[in-house]
């Protein structure tokens, strides 16, 4: 990650133009949007060629150790999510720093990831919701007039577990995209 101002380390965000950020703000969003509906076309254009994505080895592992890199192994990151019946990315804050044509960035993302596990109840089909506390730490690439991830690393700060009833979700199936 490039070092900020204040040589921390850590993007510095008054170093940031407000085109720039919100260009990175909406690479971010697109990413949360692109896992959610299952897009892995969609998640793959968001890196440049040689990107990265650095994940978890969970629920062994909550460090960023496996990488997906190029087109082929990011489309399938996608597909790994559809092993849940449902997910919903919400990013929150948001850190960048610019220097020319790269940037490093560290995004705070709420992941929520849920299992039909057991049998429907009265409010509808019950199931698991995993948490994921995600802070991204980003480096990106201008690509034309747009930005992409260099490598993306996603960092687990913690995981819970809750059980959930999907109220207003039919009982006998799910919404899977």
């Amino acid at each position: 990650m490039t070092a900020g101002a204040d040589g921390g380390g850590r993007p510095d965000p008054a170093r940031v133009g407000w085109e720039d950020e919100a260009s990175l703000r909406s690479l971010s969003t697109a990413y949360a949007a692109a896992a959610d509906a299952r897009d892995g076309e969609g998640l793959a254009s968001l890196f440049a060629d040689d990107g990265a994505l650095v994940v978890p080895n969970f629920p062994s592992d909550l460090r960023p150790v496996v990488t997906r890199q190029g087109h082929d192994a990011l489309v399938q990151v996608a597909e790994m999510l559809r092993r849940y019946d449902r997910t919903f990315h919400l990013v929150t804050n948001h850190r960048f720093a610019v220097v020319g044509d790269t940037a490093s960035g560290e995004v705070q993302c709420v992941a929520h990831h849920v299992s039909l596990t057991g049998a429907p109840t009265a409010a509808g089909p019950a199931g698991t919701d995993t948490v994921w506390f995600i802070r991204y730490r980003d480096r990106y690439r201008r690509s034309g007039a747009d930005w992409r991830f260099a490598r993306r690393e996603l960092h687990l700060q913690w995981v819970e577990e809750h059980p959930v009833a999907l109220l207003g979700a039919p009982a006998g199936g799910t919404d899977r995209q």
